[in-house]
């Protein structure tokens, strides 16, 4: 394969970033262009439903790289500017002020956009699925949905404005039960807020760790004062004068609220690839080189591609995944034949808890506590708290966790998911 004149990546941020860098590691001198539609500098999103909403950062202490690495990439960036159209043929992407970009090689790394209830409508009778172009596209922007005061958090902004009308509120409503939601009810917690959870799920992140530790997780929201409603869903946002006054349940049940915050998860922002020619599933599909087409690759968590080792498709959301996947791709581009196996990964960080997950774990797994433990188990004490699990299904081990424990967690994944072949859920 010959090494592309040009390479345009689609998206700036983790993945997007880590690909470009990568590419320069690898000795590519070639025309390097990020095209995304956030205006800000490349930042990191994890830290956006902790340190930046609850004010204990700056902005400008999630940015990936300050301004003098991103020039010694050697890199033209074209800031506030989504992407709306591609054709996959001539890898020619349109922008959303009418530009028309080639290059040899084209890196989707547009990452995900946010759910929203069925009950939420837009202020002009739309259901746009991005606020800048409506067509879940390239921006991290959430579009302002419903009445005034309910929020999705993806990007930058929607953390800046959350906060600013969190320091003003005193009841907030969190929809969903996921990784997400947790992590913004913690943070509000931490900020004063009264809180209430509302979800399908039985737990917090029921699906992600299995009923056991998911059951420990839901006890700490409550020992620390959130108020539950889960196992039932949401029927309707109340409002008065424009603005949001409550969540009203299946039930019946009325939850107060002055701000209302909706991390019902996200989907991958491939709305602007319709007609392309590439294949949309969940995500956009790839092989197990990362390719979607020839000259084109995805990265990060829009990706859905063949884990060989698995022999199944699977899409990662999630920062490391983002990286590492990126040195994969980046490697490709410049004609190498590397498949992406990757142990899979995650970890939140919810009130003083770090839970690190390392390969697949399920509902269904049987779950084996094998270092520290719970005092009283689930109702015991919650500075007992810190344990390391083994997931197995069918006499496999699936997945090793950590609960306050990554020192132990790395171990077990070195011992059961690294010197052994990864069992497929």
């Amino acid at each position: 394969m010959t090494t592309p004149g040009s390479v345009l990546i689609v998206g700036a941020s983790a993945a997007g970033l880590s690909t470009a860098e990568a590419l320069r590691r690898q000795g590519y001198e070639g025309r390097l262009t990020l095209l995304d539609a956030e205006p800000h500098l490349p930042y990191d999103r994890p830290p956006l439903s902790k340190q930046v909403l609850a004010g204990a950062w700056e902005p400008a202490r999630a940015q990936l790289r300050g301004q003098a690495q991103l020039e010694a990439l050697n890199a033209a960036f074209v800031r506030g500017e989504p992407a709306v159209a591609f054709d996959a043929a001539a890898r020619e992407v349109h922008t959303s002020t009418g530009r028309a970009m080639r290059a040899d090689a084209v890196v989707i790394a547009t990452g995900l956009t946010p759910c929203r209830l069925p009950c939420q409508e837009s202020r002009n009778g739309q259901n746009r699925e991005d606020g800048q172009s409506g067509r879940d596209g390239q921006s991290g922007q959430s579009g302002r949905n419903g009445p005034a005061g309910v929020h999705v958090l993806r990007g930058l902004d929607d953390a800046l404005t959350l906060r600013a009308h969190l320091t003003a509120a005193r009841r907030l409503v969190v929809v969903g039960e996921g990784v997400l939601g947790g992590e913004v009810a913690a943070t509000a917690r931490g900020m004063g807020l009264d809180v209430t959870l509302a979800g399908l799920g039985s737990g917090i992140l029921a699906g992600q760790l299995g009923e056991q530790v998911s059951a420990l997780l839901t006890r700490t929201h409550a020992e620390r004062g959130v108020v539950l409603r889960l196992g039932v869903a949401v029927a309707e946002l109340t409002g008065a004068d424009g603005r949001v006054t409550g969540v009203r349940l299946a039930t019946g049940e009325l939850l107060p609220a002055d701000a209302v915050v909706v991390a019902i998860g996200s989907r991958p922002a491939t709305g602007w690839l319709e007609g392309s020619g590439l294949a949309l599933g969940d995500g956009v599909e790839c092989d197990a080189r990362c390719r979607a087409a020839e000259g084109v690759y995805a990265v990060g968590d829009v990706a859905s591609w063949e884990h060989e080792g698995l022999g199944r498709r699977l899409r990662l959301e999630n920062r490391t995944n983002a990286t590492e996947q990126a040195q994969v791709v980046a490697a490709n581009v410049l004609g190498a034949d590397r498949a992406y196996t990757p142990i899979p990964y995650f970890w939140t960080d919810q009130y003083d808890i770090k839970i690190q997950a390392h390969g697949l774990l399920s509902a269904a797994a049987e779950v084996s506590i094998v270092e520290g433990g719970v005092e009283g188990g689930v109702e015991g004490d919650a500075e007992q708290r810190r344990f390391a699990a083994i997931y197995r299904e069918g006499g496999q081990v699936t997945g090793v966790l950590g609960w306050n424990m990554p020192k132990q967690a790395r171990l077990l994944r070195q011992q059961h998911l690294v010197t052994r072949p990864l069992a497929s859920a």
